[in-house]
């Protein structure tokens, strides 16, 4: 009898002994052998890859084996790894310490920077994660109206603090876990969950009980559903509605901001949050977050005011470094048209060799983020809320996944989570990653 194909991590995964010898050993003492569940390969089958280096565009695992990546740890590597500015202003800040749980003179200057490039902010308070930062967020919006409800959208993923880890995207979709144990039901009461992109239900919520809304918080271009594009129609009901009945509007730039453009999602799509979050990008690679917006409401964060919030870490000096060498380079040496212009050749790309194969796919990107939707029907549906997201065919993104891991493309390991690639990118990287993807889809239509 003919021996039964074997499954795709498992095809090639005797280049792969190193990352599965250190992927057992981590499992006996890491929960899951990982430190975040987006890096358990879940969503795709087979075990991660465990990575010695980076530099530029491409990846090295322990294994030897080379990757060009377009995950960037998950965004914030916009200007490659290793970029030379960003090293060496590390190394500077390096030389006279690495925390000091003081101001400094630094931490000033990269704000000053961040309420330079995004219209929103006249103030900024600086954390250590992107979830501090969408946590402080909201229980300032709290304080500042006075009121409890939040309203949030389904797959949205504002990071693991359990008043926002409600019907939540990222790996808690990947993992089938959206409310996780451990979140009181007194806790999600005060979260109100609703559809992305559907304003007559935003509408009827604020009719409902608009006096009792403190926020509406939301990623103005979904990533953790995989990438999902706002109406212009729900972006504007958005900012009426939250204007008209005096509660705050949130926008979760963890991961689009400094990404889509210098001033984020709100710059490119003209709409003005009165709080924004930020990460990733902000930090230049190491641990950073930050809040802000107008300054009326950032004055009530202690001391200024009395909503409380603090961490040791916050400001940490090497981070601090990190971000500014980031953002000034990108300030003066503005890689976005560079970026749309390879973000459209890889969506033309993989929407040409999906066609080809008659794979039916949705792609949505906006500038240097995109997700491949793999579907079930005859021709490809688009994707506007995680009602649709949800539907995606995550067996066939998991074969694609390990086709392009054994081509040397690294993707992100769920089909819920958005691939970022950088300004180190070049036009031979994106023609090989389009053929990389024609040979692939090829292979599953053949299936």
């Amino acid at each position: 009898m003919p021996t039964a194909p074997r499954p795709p991590h498992e095809a090639h995964a005797d280049r792969r002994t190193a990352s599965r010898a250190a992927f057992e050993r981590a499992r006996a003492a890491i929960p899951g052998g990982v430190n975040s569940p987006a890096r358990a390969f879940g969503g795709v089958g087979g075990e991660p890859i465990f990575f010695a280096s980076a530099r530029g565009q491409h990846l090295t695992d322990i294994d030897g084996n080379t990757y060009l990546d377009y995950i960037g740890s998950w965004g914030p590597m916009i200007l490659g790894h290793r970029h030379p500015r960003v090293i060496a202003a590390i190394e500077t800040a390096l030389q006279t310490g690495t925390s000091y749980g003081a101001p400094t003179e630094a931490e000033s200057r990269l704000a000053e920077l961040i309420i330079g490039a995004v219209p929103s902010i006249e103030k900024v308070r600086m954390v250590s994660s992107g979830t501090e930062a969408t946590m402080s967020a909201v229980r300032l919006a709290r304080g500042f109206t006075g009121r409890d409800k939040l309203i949030k959208f389904a797959g949205n993923y504002h990071g693991h603090a359990d008043s926002l880890l409600v019907a939540a995207g990222s790996s808690a979709a990947t993992l089938g876990v959206p409310n996780s144990p451990g979140v009181t039901a007194g806790t999600a009461q005060d979260t109100i969950v609703l559809e992305y992109n559907d304003p007559e239900q935003l509408e009827a919520a604020f009719c409902t009980g608009g006096d009792t809304i403190a926020a509406v918080i939301m990623e103005p271009v979904v990533g953790n559903m995989g990438l999902v594009v706002p109406t212009q129609e729900f972006l504007d009901a958005a900012r009426r509605l939250t204007h008209t009945h005096g509660a705050l509007l949130v926008f979760d730039e963890v991961m689009t901001g400094f990404r889509l453009s210098l001033g984020g999602a709100q710059q490119i799509l003209g709409v003005t949050p009165d709080l924004t979050t930020l990460g990733k990008i902000v930090g230049g690679g190491l641990p950073l977050g930050a809040y802000g917006g107008r300054r009326d409401v950032l004055n009530h964060v202690l001391p200024a005011g009395k909503v409380f919030q603090a961490g040791t870490l916050s400001g940490n000096p090497l981070a601090v470094a990190a971000g500014t060498a980031t953002l000034e380079e990108l300030r003066e040496h503005s890689p976005y048209a560079q970026l749309e212009r390879h973000g459209a050749l890889l969506e033309q790309g993989f929407r040409a060799a999906a066609a080809k194969a008659g794979v039916p796919v949705w792609v949505a990107r906006v500038g240097s983020m995109m997700t491949m939707f793999f579907q079930r029907g005859s021709q490809p549906v688009p994707v506007t809320g995680w009602k649709t997201a949800s539907q995606s065919d995550t067996d066939r993104y998991g074969r694609f996944f390990w086709g392009m891991i054994d081509r040397g493309i690294y993707l992100p390991c769920s089909q819920y989570e958005a691939l970022f690639f950088s300004s180190m990118h070049t036009d031979a990287d994106i023609e090989a990653t389009v053929k990389a993807a024609e040979d692939v889809l090829g292979e599953i239509a053949a299936v």
